[in-house]
């Protein structure tokens, strides 16, 4: 950032206690907001996973999309098209993995409406987020396409079915980006004593907040109290594409009482991050990713999957920790009151 701009404080929160086949070792997060409360109430997360245990993370699939609108003459003639194309997917990988050594097909979906032909791509793209990757592979399978099929005509190499930076269900079900699981298992010793709620409680006011007022208010694909938060405040802190919050915050929250403890997964199917690519070769978002240990030497995508692993345990923390406030009336605006008038001038500055 140039010195005459705008800076947004950092801190890194931590430790967080990660388990799984991407991470398994303590880290720190790097959180840039102008809402300081949101990094005493993701420390407290940090705290409390910790001393149970640990975050279990999983990344269980990863792919970007971008989808191609063609036209027909007819919606006779699209669905010829469509049906033709599917057959021919081999041909199609082919010629996606020309445009990049990282772009592989992973999946390939179509959508004919009326005379429009909607054509999803959906690619790996190693460490990069994908988005330039999958447009440039993008306009070559639509040229191959037309060249195939001259009836078709170009409308659009992005024609919203992708769905990139905007709230859809398609995204939930067929992925983009990438799809991470952190779960938690907190003893009832551990609830009541750090967050001041026995596990009933908090799975009562899941049940009735996030999922019936989810519900009420019309959410798609969405049961969380604030991803958005957390996921925010960990893009900007490692040079993201900030606008894919709106796609990232749409995430669920399983809570249960279980065996003495507290279960709570934290869902997060549309992680769209990178390690490589714009934004993350500035010195500040080099040097935030250099300490989260995504800049290594490691198989293609393997950085990429270890940032996704630690934005999704972050994410975790900050929503058991703001659902054991809710839990305890009053707890929430105190915290804001005090932290917000008292801490404004902490933490340095994104530079």
């Amino acid at each position: 950032m140039s010195e005459d701009s705008a800076s947004i404080p950092l801190r890194w929160i931590g430790p967080i206690r990660l388990i799984g086949p991407e991470v398994d070792d303590e880290v720190f997060a790097p959180l840039a907001t102008l809402e300081t409360p949101l990094w005493p109430s993701v420390a407290r997360g940090a705290r409390v996973t910790a001393r149970a245990g640990g975050i279990r993370a999983v990344v269980v699939d990863e792919r970007m999309a971008r989808s191609i609108l063609l036209e027909a003459p007819d919606a006779s003639a699209s669905a010829v098209a469509a049906a033709a194309l599917r057959s021919r997917r081999e041909e199609i990988a082919d010629v996606v993995a020309r445009t990049s050594r990282f772009a592989r097909l992973v999946g390939w979906h179509d959508q004919v409406i009326g005379s429009l032909l909607f054509l999803r791509l959906e690619i790996t793209t190693g460490d990069a987020a994908g988005h330039n990757m999958v447009t440039k592979a993008a306009e070559a399978v639509e040229r191959w396409v037309r060249a195939q099929y001259p009836a078709l005509a170009h409308v659009s190499v992005s024609g919203n079915y992708c769905c990139d930076k905007k709230v859809s269900a398609v995204n939930g079900i067929l992925g983009r980006g990438r799809y991470v699981v952190a779960e938690a298992r907190v003893p009832t010793d551990l609830c009541r004593t750090l967050l001041r709620a026995d596990p009933d409680t908090l799975v009562r006011l899941h049940v009735r907040k996030n999922l019936v007022g989810s519900i009420t208010a019309g959410s798609l694909r969405s049961a969380n109290a604030h991803f958005a938060n957390v996921l925010l405040a960990f893009y900007l802190a490692t040079g993201q594409d900030a606008a894919n919050i709106v796609e990232g915050s749409q995430g669920i929250v399983h809570a249960d009482a279980r065996d003495g403890a507290l279960y709570f997964s934290c869902t997060l199917p549309n992680l769209v991050v990178g390690t490589t690519g714009a934004g993350k070769n500035l010195p500040w978002a080099e040097a935030n990713l250099e300490r989260l240990g995504c800049r290594r030497e490691r198989p293609a995508g393997a950085n990429a999957r270890r940032l996704a692993v630690i934005a999704a345990a972050a994410v975790l923390c900050g929503e058991l920790s703001l659902l054991a406030a809710l839990a305890n009336e009053g707890e929430l605006m105190r915290a804001h009151l005090r932290l917000e008038r008292g801490q404004q001038k902490e933490g340095g500055p994104l530079q």
